[in-house]
Formats: C-alpha cells, structure tokens, sequence
C-alpha cells in the first residue's frame, strides 16, 4: 500500500454516496479492479461527461487534472456506451456521470469519446484493505407479512419513459392519500431517478447502490436477485400503502430478462405496468410479460407523448394506455382499495 492520501479537494461521485470516507485510510496503486471498488483518479480529458454528479445530486463541472472519487463497474447503455471493468488501474474512462471508471467497448454515435482517466490507486481502510461498496450495503432485512401492494414499471428499452411513468404512480397514489415507497432495483448509479421519485412524494427511495452495486450490468443472476430481495424488504419495513420498483434497461437486456423470470420476481410484484417508446413496443412488451405469467395491468412511457401513437397502442391493446397527465388525474384508478387498472392484479 502506498501512503498516499485522498486530497480534501477531490469530487465524490454519486456511486460513492453511501462510502464512509472517515474509514478511508490509504490508497492501494497496485493490483486489479473489480466491480464496486472505489478509486481516486485525475481527469486526464474531458470528452463526452464534462460534469460529475455529487453525492447530493449537484453536477459539478469537471477540468483537466480534478482528482475525483469514482467507483469501478460495468455499464450498459445502448443511447450511451458498453463499458466493462478493465483488467488494471491503467488510463480508462467515466463511463457514466454519477461515477462510473470502466474501459469503454462501443458507444453510441450521437456520444463524443469518453472523458479519459488516470487512476491514482483504490481506496483501502486502516488495515490495508481496499473498499468496496458491498462494504456498505444495507444489511438483509426483517421479514414483513403481509407485503404491500406492489407495482413494477418495465419497458422496452433505456429511455422508454419507465422513470417517468413510476414518477407518474407515484404522484397519482401519493394525490390519493398513499403512502408509498419507491426503488430503482437495476441499472447504473446516477441520481436522476431516484431524484424524481423523491420529488414525486416517494418515501424512502432507494436504489441498487444502497445494495453495494454502483451498476447491474453483468452481476449474476443471484446479485440481482439480492437488490431485489434488499431494497424491497427494506422498503416493506417502513409499512407504505404501496411499493413501486422500477427494472433499469429492457426486456432484451440480460439481467432484466434473467429478473423478470424468477420466482422470487412472482411472489413480490402485484401489477405490472409496460412503458414503451411506440405501439409495437408496447404490444410485444405486453405480450412477452404475459407469456412469463406476469400481471400486466397498464401500459406507458414515451408513445404517450404522440397521440397517435396512444391511439393505435389503444386500439391494438386489452390493457389501459396511460399518459402522464392521467397517471395524476386518476388517483381512485390506482389506489390499493381500488383493484381496479393499476393495482387489479392481486395475488
């Protein structure tokens, strides 16, 4: 271990928000990465990520030669970049601006090359240990019967409307005088979610890094299970009326895939609710949760921008279409006592 020490100037990541830097003693400039390890690094230039977002969400400008904490991971994002951890704390990129350092393998072609890092070394403790995020997971929960009411949001694809469509739950249930608790189970660390459930009357909202995964991209099967099994339990101990969880990504994606057809995916979630960017989308979307046994109850997202769209998504569906401004306008259709539209799914 070398006896550098993190300087007080350095910018932490969003990933790094549940990190108890009084822990932090050292910073380990041998060895090889792995996923959820937290290192200091220096911007050596900046391409497409020209901010960092902070533990609180602020997204600070970066410039060449700002020493930053971020957390090595994985990333996938067809609208952005495919990136993995590499093999070694050489020269890598921020893969995604709440703090992710991986080796970029494609990316999309509206993106500008990635902002280029030079890793210092990972973080370690008092003992020589490097740190993990896993170090800070929250522990396994009580369990709590019976569970509340839970919706899922799912969609076809990054940036289907999925966050939107949840934010809109949200708003309409927390009009109708629920309580509800919300998470976002898969994806890659970034605050933007989690921000706009909070701001649509969520409480508590929790993400997978409070489960120690800065992303999901290429955990194994049981590692997803695990934020699913964590954030839920822990969701159910504060007693909401209602539980809304959002799966990162789409139905192609391996880990959302991999999810969607577990038991443990059954035996939690009440309703299902589609978010698409069109009609063919949502149709197949249905279609495909349908054929997993899933209790699809409506559908939203982006198509409900284009009211044309919304029509044929209508006309080609046995399930409600849902705009933004209907998911606030109908509290009565997704309260809990209801079981109607959004929550007419029971077990």
């Amino acid at each position: 271990m070398n006896q550098l020490t993190v300087p007080e100037n350095a910018k932490a990541a969003y990933t790094t928000r549940h990190l108890r830097f009084e822990t932090i003693d050292g910073i380990i400039t041998e060895g090889r990465p792995v996923a959820g390890d937290l290192v200091l690094a220096r911007v050596a230039e900046i391409g497409q990520h020209q901010r960092l977002e902070l533990c609180d969400g602020r997204r600070a400008t970066l410039y060449e030669g700002d020493p930053i904490i971020v957390t090595y991971a994985n990333r996938y994002a067809p609208d952005q970049f495919e990136a993995v951890v590499p093999d070694d704390l050489g020269p890598c990129h921020l893969a995604a601006a709440g703090g992710v350092a991986a080796q970029t393998l494609s990316q999309h072609a509206a993106m500008l090359n990635p902002t280029c890092l030079e890793p210092v070394g990972l973080l370690s403790d008092a003992s020589g240990r490097r740190v993990n995020l896993r170090d800070w997971r929250l522990p396994d929960p009580s369990v709590t019967s019976p569970s509340p009411h839970t919706i899922v949001v799912v969609g076809t694809a990054m940036n289907a409307g999925k966050t939107t469509a949840a934010a809109g739950i949200i708003r309409g249930l927390t009009l109708a005088g629920c309580r509800v608790g919300a998470a976002k189970i898969t994806g890659t660390g970034a605050g933007g979610d989690v921000w706009l459930m909070t701001d649509a009357g969520a409480t508590p909202v929790l993400d997978f890094t409070a489960a120690g995964f800065a992303s999901t991209y290429r955990c194994t099967d049981d590692e997803v299970l695990d934020s699913l099994r964590i954030l839920h339990g822990h969701l159910a101990s504060t007693e909401p009326d209602v539980i809304v969880l959002e799966i990162a990504d789409g139905l192609l994606q391996r880990e959302t895939a991999a999810l969607l057809a577990t038991c443990e995916m059954r035996e939690v979630a009440d309703a299902f609710v589609f978010a698409a960017g069109d009609a063919m989308g949502a149709v197949n979307g249905v279609a495909a949760l349908r054929a997993l046994g899933l209790p699809v109850v409506a559908v939203s997202g982006l198509l409900t921008a284009s009211p044309l769209a919304t029509r044929e998504a209508r006309d080609a569906l046995d399930v409600p279409v849902f705009t933004l401004e209907e998911l606030f306008d109908a509290p009565a259709s997704i309260r809990p006592s209801a079981r109607t539209h959004l929550v007419s799914a029971a077990r």
